[in-house]
């Protein structure tokens, strides 16, 4: 037993223990998260990745529409003196230049302009740049000659002023260029001050942070920055202004991926377009397209070397380096910029100490308002999203070509503003607002249209949306229901101008003449003229109301009037917008034609999208319209329009119709010349009474404007089937030529007055010629 106990094998040991080693623990710590991590970054770099793309690659941006006024047409015979067509080349932003080094500059040599054009794509066809010479006398362009060529031009298309955009929400504006259309000196400057190796590096520069902080040490102040034209462009691009250290990563990465996958070229291109350099009221000047022709008034390619070392030098803060607030500052910023292209050899010292001999240059008034007129551009606005989208007209960079012209709406706002201050002295109330529209007489474009005293009021366009009693607007609507019936009435009617009543829902309406006295028996052309009212509405309620609400339907009025009696006095309420249209289809000769304030709209590449042409339709007979509108030159020769002979030529043998409602509350006229026709409307906005009739209050504007833009003769065209025959003015009827009291009209064929009167033993007779009774 003992030895079989010591024969036993001894137990077996036990391995030493390892001891843990604290690295290698750490390293298992860390390679744990690892994938985690490679994850994470992975996807960081793929999000970053894909908003750079998607934005680099698509739309990269919303490009406003810009609007553009009528262009000026200048020809010999032309209503401009030197002072207004230096007026127009101001609202052109053109420069004063002896040298007319560019495009949009001129000289001024008394009585005598020379001016360099502007090229200009129009929807038809390019205007190109010329260089040309224009001579005044008495008001008028007496001489327009090419100075290359020495030979008159017959017409001269001016390039239309630019009156307003559609922004879109973030209000950023800028004229987009190509890296081919970039000054040479223009990148020169950018990689002297901002990115030497911006060829190099792939979108950071570690080697220009360096170099940054050393030239800011040494210079104690920031003198360069660190980041390069690509991170710059990502901060402008992609992120916002805010400085934290996340923001810095983002920037960074997305700089490193975007130079990874776009060629450098087409880096820097996007980084001239997308700079922002300056601030104009609401709107953000981005690119050096935009603030070529914002601080400068020239195009990109035109900008000289000073020019552009300050445009370069407002990357670094456009309100730090404000030329207007801070030229000091920003001259010393623009001198040390061309310092700094001399030292890398961009140009020579010479060329940089010239340079630097110029004063800033910057234009006077760079401020271009989001609209110059507001209530024209609201208009424009209105029927162009009858075809756009609100997205297309902020985004797609249109261009929009309007009926505007832009020295009638200044003349027409000069009226308003002497009419309406003399007015307002002459009774002390709260003060009178106003509309007016003014429209080219043989198209309907609408050439002005004032929405308010106040030229540029944003608020309430009355043109468009104030709805008033018309007054005796309306009688020419009646006239004209009476003149279609030929077999019952003509211009020698006799109607009856004596008191009335007529039953009316809960009570007796009383119509009383502006005069308070009745005239008896009259003639249908003297009532008419003289406005009178009981005649009017004997003759309405013989025609039927409903019948004259038809013709004021046929007129281009589609808003509905109430068939009440006092629609024939003028109870039923239009905005100015609706009355213009209802008198321009008179002065159309009968022809509807729609009003419209476009032209054409353009793509940004210079298709031509839309144009807005003549879209007419005759809804009356050229005899009845032509013997309504010799009547309305009568209102203007002897009734209640006479007062604007007073301020007028009466040679612009002028035709229209004064309007007044109840107290006195609205003042209306409308009436048209040769060229143009005119709606004006005064009142107040709380409907108390304005003290003035048609004749005291809208008139005078309409013919202080008038007077100095017409130019043509109101020459109605006679058709084939009237005759003009001599008339008692006082009894209608038939008389002969040298009679006292006589008036000549017009009368259809086969309505002639049936008896003839005789003079004196002269035989009455009919005139030869087609002269009207003017």
């Amino acid at each position: 037993m003992r030895a079989a106990r010591t024969a036993a094998r001894p137990p077996a040991r036990r391995p030493p223990r390892r001891r843990r080693s604290f690295l290698g623990d750490f390293a298992r710590l860390l390679l744990y998260p690892l994938p985690f991590l490679l994850a994470a970054l992975a996807a960081y770099v793929d999000y970053q990745d894909r908003l750079v793309r998607e934005q680099f690659e698509g739309k990269r941006w919303a490009l406003p529409a810009r609007v553009y006024a009528s262009p000026a047409e200048i020809f010999v015979g032309a209503a401009y003196d030197a002072d207004s067509f230096e007026w127009l080349l101001g609202q052109l932003k053109y420069r004063r230049d002896a040298q007319l080094a560019t495009q949009g500059s001129y000289v001024r040599l008394g009585d005598e302009v020379v001016f360099k054009t502007r090229e200009f794509q129009f929807p038809d066809k390019p205007e190109p740049a010329r260089e040309l010479r224009a001579q005044f006398t008495d008001g008028q362009i007496i001489l327009l000659e090419d100075m290359n060529s020495g030979k008159s031009v017959a017409l001269l298309r001016m390039e239309p002023p630019q009156i307003g955009s559609f922004y879109p929400a973030r209000r950023e504006d800028r004229v987009l260029i190509q890296l081919g259309q970039a000054p040479k000196n223009l990148l020169n400057a950018l990689f002297a001050s901002e990115d030497r190796d911006f060829y190099r590096h792939p979108g950071v520069s570690l080697r220009g942070i360096l170099r940054a902080l050393f030239a800011n040490v040494r210079a104690g102040g920031i003198v360069q920055g660190g980041s390069t034209l690509t991170q710059q462009l990502v901060k402008n691009f992609y992120l916002s202004s805010e400085r934290t250290w996340w923001r810095k990563l983002n920037e960074i990465a997305m700089a490193i991926i975007l130079d990874a996958r776009y060629s450098k070229d087409e880096i820097l291109e996007a980084y001239l377009n997308e700079i922002y350099l300056g601030q104009d009221g609401s709107r953000a000047v981005h690119g050096f397209g935009l603030a070529s022709q914002y601080y400068f008034g020239r195009s990109v390619e035109e900008l000289d070397l000073h020019h552009i070392a300050l445009l370069v030098a407002l990357v670094r803060g456009p309100s730090y380096y404000d030329p207007y607030r801070f030229p000091e500052r920003v001259q010393k910023r623009r001198d040390l910029i061309l310092d700094e292209m001399v030292a890398q050899g961009y140009v020579a010292p010479e060329a940089a100490a010239e340079a630097k001999s110029h004063p800033l240059d910057v234009v006077a008034d760079p401020h271009q308002s989001v609209t110059r007129y507001p209530a024209f551009m609201d208009l424009v606005r209105r029927q162009l999203q009858k075809e756009y989208r609100p997205e297309d007209l902020t985004s797609e960079g249109l261009r929009i070509f309007t009926t505007l012209d832009v020295n009638l709406q200044r003349q027409l706002e000069l009226a308003i503003t002497a009419n309406l201050d003399a007015l307002d002295k002459r009774r002390r109330a709260s003060p009178l607002e106003t509309a007016a529209i003014l429209t080219r007489r043989g198209t309907g474009e609408i050439a002005a249209l004032a929405g308010s005293r106040d030229p540029e009021s944003t608020g309430f366009n009355r043109a468009l949306d104030a709805v008033r009693q018309i007054g005796s607007l309306y009688k020419p609507v009646v006239y004209l229901t009476a003149l279609e019936e030929s077999d019952r009435y003509t211009v020698a009617t006799l109607l009856q101008d004596s008191a009335i009543q007529l039953k009316i829902p809960g009570s007796i309406w009383t119509p009383k003449n502006f005069d308070g006295r009745e005239h008896g028996a009259v003639p249908l052309f003297r009532a008419l003229a003289h406005s009178y009212n009981l005649a009017t509405v004997r003759l309405g309620m013989d025609l039927g109301i409903a019948h004259t609400a038809q013709t004021l339907r046929r007129l281009g009025v589609e808003r509905p009037v109430e068939m009440v009696p006092s629609l024939l006095l003028g109870t039923a309420t239009l905005s100015p917008l609706e009355v213009a249209q209802m008198y321009q289809t008179l002065a159309s000769d009968g022809f509807v034609t729609p009003l419209r304030a476009i032209q054409a709209v353009v793509s940004p590449e210079g298709k031509l999208l839309q144009r807005f042409g003549l879209d007419v339709r005759q809804a009356f007979d050229a005899a009845t319209v032509y013997i309504l509108n010799t009547l309305l030159k009568e209102v203007m020769r002897s009734g209640t329009g006479r007062p604007a002979l007073s301020l007028m030529p009466a040679s612009l043998q002028p035709a229209g119709k004064t309007g007044t409602t109840n107290d006195l509350r609205d003042s209306w006229f409308a009436g048209f010349t040769g060229d143009y026709l005119g709606v004006v409307w005064i009142g107040r906005d709380d409907n108390q009474p304005t003290g003035y009739t048609g004749a005291e209050g809208a008139l005078r504007i309409w013919a202080t404007v008038m007077q100095r833009v017409s130019r043509e003769p109101l020459e109605l065209d006679r058709p084939d089937n009237v005759d003009l025959l001599w008339v008692d003015a006082q009894r209608g009827g038939r008389s002969a030529e040298g009679c006292p009291g006589v008036i000549r009209l017009p009368f259809r064929q086969g309505t002639e007055p049936d008896r003839s009167a005789s003079c004196g033993g002269k035989p009455a007779k009919s005139p030869a010629s087609a002269d009207d009774l003017f």
